[in-house]
């Protein structure tokens, strides 16, 4: 079983003036496709200082395998989450990130705005995805066929990537 965390990044919705709805999308996805089992959720103000104190517990305290953001990936002003978390990462992965846009591309040209990124800190994979229910169900969509892989190798596995 993999332990994920989901982390909502949204100013309104860290102060209950609106619904949470493209974290508990992203639940569902990750427990459907199995084996994930949600350990952390949380939703947190568009503020980077917070962002990265929860992502650095969430892999260093918590040791989760897996943490997805959904939220401040954009153009505006407040749209912190990529500046939280680069600088956490040990490792990043461009491959992921540029998968989810070339796949919304396809949907919306507005995907070139996207500045999610995905890498590695210690052992957990840190995923940026839009905030949007959405965008965020369509990106992990994307990209979902390749996680199991990827925590595997992240974890130590010796098995070939072309196996």
């Amino acid at each position: 079983m993999q332990r994920c965390g989901i982390l909502t990044v949204s100013d309104k919705g860290s102060r209950g003036e609106r619904q949470d709805t493209s974290g508990p999308q992203l639940q569902k996805q990750l427990v459907a496709a199995g084996p994930f089992a949600i350990s952390k959720y949380a939703v947190v103000a568009d503020d980077a200082a917070a962002i990265a104190t929860i992502l650095k517990e969430w892999c260093d305290e918590e040791a989760l395998d897996l943490i997805l953001t959904t939220g401040g990936t954009g153009v505006s002003p407040s749209d912190l989450t990529p500046e939280a978390t680069l600088p956490l990462l040990d490792k990043e992965i461009p491959g992921i990130s540029e998968a989810m846009r070339a796949a919304s591309f396809q949907q919306t040209p507005h995907a070139v705005l996207s500045r999610g990124v995905a890498g590695i800190r210690r052992s957990t994979l840190i995923i940026n995805l839009p905030g949007s229910e959405r965008a965020a169900r369509e990106n992990l969509a994307t990209i979902l066929p390749g996680l199991h892989h990827a925590i595997y190798k992240i974890k130590g596995g010796s098995k070939d990537c072309g196996s």
